[in-house]
């Protein structure tokens, strides 16, 4: 695979921890802005065009999702168990179920799964290409099964973020060629900018380092999305 030496290696100074970093906050703003704003809020008028604080949220937490993918992928191909890294994603996927359910209908039961489930599926479709390699007809039944699994578990970004997770994959060696899988996903064009600091990525783990601090990372996403459940409770959201 050839790879697209695009940006100087100078300038790539974002490591997976500064990344994963800049994604946790996207999420945040674009959780508490779905859940806790109110849409009426204007920030700037012109004419016709109104810029809510809503939608200026909801932008700006679209670069999580693809940062994510790109870490999940980066950790697929660097894990030294990818047998226990698929084990901490599926149970964090189930962790942040209950949370996530409470979060978006104050009930223990939501049609919607939350977007580990999503990140899970890729990774899992990641095993099966990579353990299936020389019999790509396995491949393939093993993509179409879990193609089956995401449509009918309906996780977050739903079959959009299993492509790309998929498509991303794919085109990992090619720099420029990776921003165009975002085209698929909801408000695409913020979805593509999240590939400049991507850009940056020097391929450095960063400040995140030991067990501690990784699994505190992986816990601030059912952490506060219940803090959100309880804020929206005690404002009565759910009367």
């Amino acid at each position: 695979m050839i790879r697209q030496a695009v940006i100087p290696d100078r300038w790539k100074v974002f490591s997976g921890s500064s990344l994963k970093l800049f994604a946790v906050v996207s999420m945040f703003i674009d959780h508490v802005g779905v859940h806790l704003v109110d849409q009426g809020i204007i920030l700037v008028q012109i004419g016709e065009y109104k810029l809510t604080l809503y939608r200026l949220m909801r932008d700006l937490g679209r670069f999580a999702f693809p940062i994510f993918c790109f870490l999940l992928i980066e950790g697929f191909l660097h894990t030294r168990n990818k047998v226990r890294y698929g084990i901490s994603l599926a149970a964090l996927a189930v962790i942040s179920e209950i949370p996530f359910n409470l979060e978006h209908t104050g009930k223990l039961f939501y049609n919607v799964q939350n977007v580990f489930f999503t990140l899970l599926l890729g990774y899992l479709a990641m095993c099966a290409i990579e353990r299936f390699r020389e019999k790509p007809l396995l491949v393939l039944l093993c993509l179409l099964g879990l193609t089956a699994v995401c449509y009918y578990l309906y996780a977050d970004y739903w079959m959009q973020g299993f492509a790309f997770i998929l498509l991303l994959y794919a085109l990992r060696g090619q720099m420029v060629l990776r921003i165009f899988p975002a085209l698929i996903l909801n408000n695409f064009r913020f979805s593509m900018l999240a590939f400049l600091p991507i850009s940056l990525y020097n391929g450095k783990r960063g400040f995140i380092r030991g067990a501690f601090l990784k699994y505190l990372f992986y816990f601030i996403y059912p952490l506060h999305i219940f803090i959100i459940y309880l804020i929206k409770l005690n404002l009565g959201y759910f009367t």
